[in-house]
């Protein structure tokens, strides 16, 4: 009788795990996107990529500045 036993203390401890991941990385995602570019509207996470993020696509303008 072992085996039923383990087969539920395993089925138990399977739910448990599954249980704890719930949410999407959609949702963190979106907590974490704090900076718009606004000229293509591209979800950046700070100010360095927003800085880094316009040398690359739009380098013929200028950053906005940090107080938005």
């Amino acid at each position: 009788m072992t085996r039923g036993k383990q087969k539920i203390e395993a089925q138990k401890k399977n739910a448990e795990k599954n249980q704890k991941n719930k949410g999407s990385q959609f949702e963190a995602r979106a907590a974490a996107l704090k900076v718009v570019c606004p000229i293509c509207k591209v979800q950046l996470a700070n100010a360095n990529q927003l800085g880094d993020h316009y040398s690359s696509k739009h380098p013929k303008e200028k950053p906005p500045s940090d107080s938005t």
